[in-house]
């Protein structure tokens, strides 16, 4: 069997999962986030944090949980790895330094995962179990709950109550994500992956010293790390090493991890606005680029110059053989469309138009299918825009839903879908502009621009993924990737909950002969042609200076 026909068959077998797991997991999502009752452990979880779950809030009310909850997050995780030195289980290991320790905390709570050290020697085993493991769960079911308010307001209507946020996360945490992860993590152990709490072990010779190897919680933490879009591994190599990753199925089964939840919440979307067929057009819309983008991937990996590359089967630089170019596509499409950020190669030594499309990926705001949550709103978000377009064109009002999009609405989602690149573009100009952030670059030229590029790309989407070549354990690059993290996560939900507020207040309007079918094939193609047309006029001129520019040189 043929390197490419091994891609499209993986391709297929992983499309055919996924479309097994979405009507099943979709329902079940409604229906937790649509109960009134609540589990035995969750009663015991509100009364010790003396959180009432049967409170409604109004928009202001849960964005101030949210903020309040990752505030806590950030600072206890920095004050853990700040103490690192003296806790059990450290492995030796002594405290995280303040500004990789800012940088991490961030990360971790914004759902990005973003790493600038070395997992195997920085982090022990109380930080990575109680710190990096428990913001794994709780970041992604703050992104459902985020999501899921905005299905709220859409639902609901003269009432701006979205809902009670602590009810939200702690169902998203107990019912969802901890069953998948624990099916998860007993699937990958089977298959190879460690766990346990061993210390480091010398396990040989390597290049005339001592290899050493350290043992961990690895399955469990895997398991989380995709199913929860967050990307973070035990291992600097990720999901490339053989620890996280053992076999050609593992790595096609932590593809499905990573898509499941984002490509099913759509379905979520569907059964709690009553109209499955508007969950079917989301979902048209996600596939369609994720499909797109894959089949990009995989001829731009495939499709090649040079001898020495096409005898190799294709582009191997930079990917593991027992994987290979068809399945590192896919996943290499996947993590960065969705915010995982998890790698099973390296991007940075994928071919110049390969690894832009890494980088567009993320600039489409990763919302084909996203990430736990994240990825539904915000393509949400484009609908309504869509929708807006689509009312200019015929000069009448746009409706989405039963519900009008107005001056407010619009105003609220272009700012949504201004922020992001804002923070990308004025963070990477700066870090070209001064003198020392550009000595982290290992390249010059095109590609050394691309690896600043797509580090800020990377931090401002919560994506976490990076070009390899640059060195971002600095004060420089810790700092400003943590605030383009924080910013990046939660500036964009202010706006998201106060549209769902918004939307909450009205009354439906009317489906008459005039109203958008919003769930019809033409609408899709709208969306998606909004979704390419907005992120191109956004990002071409700095995409021509680093990674369209490597590409045609080469």
């Amino acid at each position: 069997m043929g390197p490419v026909l091994a891609g499209v068959l993986q391709l297929i077998a992983l499309i055919a999962a996924l479309a097994l797991a979405y009507i099943p997991l979709g329902t079940y999502m409604a229906r937790v986030y649509s109960s009134d009752k609540h589990l035995r452990v969750e009663k015991w979880i509100y009364k010790g944090i003396g959180a009432d779950p049967n409170t409604e809030m109004r928009w202001p009310a849960y964005l101030r949980s949210v903020l309040a909850f990752s505030a806590v997050g950030v600072l206890f995780l920095y004050l853990l790895q700040r103490i690192q030195g003296i806790l059990p289980g450290s492995l030796g290991f002594s405290s995280v330094n303040p500004a990789q320790s800012f940088n991490t905390a961030a990360s971790f709570v914004t759902n990005t995962n973003w790493q600038s050290y070395y997992g195997e020697q920085t982090m022990g085993h109380v930080v990575q179990t109680a710190g990096l493991a428990v913001q794994n769960f709780v970041s992604a079911a703050v992104g459902i709950a985020v999501a899921v308010a905005l299905v709220r307001g859409f639902a609901r209507s003269r009432t701006g109550e979205l809902g009670n946020f602590w009810a939200d996360m702690v169902r998203g945490v107990i019912r969802i994500l901890l069953p998948l992860s624990v099916v998860a993590a007993l699937v990958l152990v089977a298959c190879g992956a460690i766990q346990n709490f061993s210390g480091i072990h010398e396990v040989g010779q390597f290049m005339g010293g001592h290899q050493q190897w350290n043992g961990g919680a690895v399955a469990s933490q895997e398991a989380i790390k995709e199913v929860g879009t967050n990307g973070g591994g035990y291992f600097n190599a990720n999901s490339a090493h053989p620890f996280e990753n053992p076999t050609p199925f593992t790595n096609l089964f932590e593809i499905f991890l990573l898509l499941v939840i984002p490509f099913a919440l759509t379905r979520t979307f569907g059964v709690m606005v009553g109209s499955i067929k508007q969950g079917y057009a989301i979902l048209a819309t996600m596939a369609t680029i994720w499909v797109g983008f894959v089949a990009l991937m995989m001829w731009t990996e495939f499709a090649h110059h040079g001898a020495a590359l096409q005898a190799a089967g294709g582009a191997m630089e930079g990917k593991e053989q027992r994987i290979g170019v068809g399945a590192s596509s896919i996943f290499a499409v996947s993590t960065t469309l969705t915010s995982t950020g998890a790698v099973d190669s390296f991007h940075s030594s994928f071919t110049g138009l390969g690894g832009g499309i890494t980088i567009l990926g993320m600039q489409l705001g990763e919302i084909a299918p996203g990430g736990t949550g994240s990825g539904l709103y915000g393509m949400l978000i484009m609908a309504v825009i869509a929708v807006f377009i689509a009312g200019l064109m015929v000069g009448r009002t746009p409706e989405y839903l039963g519900k009008k999009i107005g001056t407010r609405e619009m105003k609220l989602a272009a700012c949504y879908i201004l922020i992001t690149p804002a923070l990308v573009l004025i963070f990477a100009a700066a870090s070209m502009a001064l003198p020392t952030p550009p000595h982290s670059m290992l390249n010059s030229g095109a590609h050394g621009f691309s690896e600043v590029l797509y580090a800020f790309t990377s931090a401002a989407n919560n994506n976490g993924s990076a070009f390899a070549g640059l060195n971002a354990n600095t004060d420089w690059f810790n700092t400003m990737t943590g605030l383009a993290m924080v910013l990046g996560r939660f500036l964009p939900m202010v706006f998201v909950l106060a549209l769902a507020g918004s939307l909450a207040e009205q009354k439906p309007v009317p489906v008459t002969a005039g109203t958008l079918r919003t769930e019809k094939p033409l609408f899709t193609g709208l969306l998606v042609g909004a979704i390419l047309i907005i992120t191109g006029l956004t990002y071409f001129p700095a995409l021509a200076l680093g990674p369209l520019a490597e590409g045609l040189a080469s």
